[in-house]
């Protein structure tokens, strides 16, 4: 009789390839891991701005890189190649794999970045949790984004989950208790909530009259959550003025219709009457709830500096 398990019957080591003499590195050993998966609910393009933003801004090199053959339906998600004239090229091949990046303090983390895997869900979980375990990750923090009925014109909300209360209590905006359509992602932090490890999930709530386009606002605050929980200075200074300029176009746009701006103004309404009473906790306020100052943060980055030691 064969004994029922959980999970793929497939190697899932063979679903990968590794730089093992990084691998092995003490260095990688106890670090933070962020992961953002594109193609499942990326209201606002939030996953892709933010994994790029760091890709494109931190040093970094490749640990581990996962097997898109063996991962994703071309059929139903295919890749873009560019025809110029009379040929072909630039064709962009799918890619999903774990990065070394530092941060803006010279903290290492790892990033696990790349298109949500279409096929054997089980069998990459299961991959990615002995790479967790291998490597004796801290905490694993991953981010999607969601359309929500809620205006531009107030803060970014964002439902936190996970095993680590110190993460989620006074955070999350919405709070339900609904079935979903599952995320691998979702997958992820039930396998590794059942292999002992940390993991916090950030679903950040984009307005859904702007869910198809990019919305840089709510990927600076991603940034600030997963930054928060991995006391990591992550890169949002390009984002911040993308956004400052996304919200010039959309106050533009709204000026111009007096319909817009009655929904918005519903929205505003409905959000203010939620909130009401609503206390968050703030990622920067101090225990008496009051903002640092500009000084106060700089003495903060000034101490974390003079608590590294030379050379890291």
């Amino acid at each position: 009789m064969i004994e029922r398990i959980s999970g793929s019957l497939l190697d899932p080591e063979s679903l990968y390839l590794r730089d093992d003499a990084l691998f092995h590195s003490p260095e990688l050993r106890g670090l933070n891991l962020v992961m953002g998966f594109t193609g499942f609910a990326d209201a606002g393009h939030v996953v892709r701005q933010i994994t790029a933003e760091m890709l494109d801004t931190l040093d970094s090199e490749m640990v581990a890189e996962f097997d898109a053959d063996q991962l994703i339906d071309y059929r139903s998600r295919r890749p873009q190649i560019s025809f110029v004239e009379d040929h072909l090229q630039d064709y962009q091949a799918p890619s999903l794999a774990m990065y070394r990046l530092v941060d803006g303090l010279g903290s290492p983390f790892l990033l696990l970045a790349g298109f949500e895997p279409d096929l054997q869900w089980e069998r990459f979980a299961r991959a990615v949790v002995g790479i967790v375990e291998e490597l004796d990750v801290n905490l694993v923090t991953w981010i999607h984004s969601i359309p929500m009925p809620v205006p531009h014109t107030r803060p970014v909300g964002v439902t936190v989950h996970g095993n680590r209360p110190d993460l989620i209590e006074g955070i999350s905006v919405w709070k339900p208790t609904v079935e979903v359509p599952a995320a691998v992602g979702h997958l992820l932090e039930l396998r590794l909530t059942e292999a002992g490890r940390n993991v916090a999930g950030y679903v950040m709530h984009v307005p859904h009259y702007l869910a198809e386009a990019e919305y840089p606002t709510a990927a600076v605050a991603g940034l600030e959550y997963l930054g928060a929980a991995t006391s990591l200075m992550l890169p949002t200074d390009r984002l911040r003025e993308a956004g400052r300029e996304v919200g010039r176009q959309i106050a533009e746009q709204i000026d111009a219709s007096e319909e817009v701006q009655q929904v918005v103004s519903r929205l505003e309404t409905r959000y203010d009457e939620n909130a009401e009473g609503t206390v968050r906790r703030s990622l920067l306020a101090d225990e008496n709830d009051e903002l640092p100052n500009a000084d106060a943060l700089g003495a903060a980055v000034e101490a974390y500096l003079a608590r590294k030691e030379p050379g890291q």
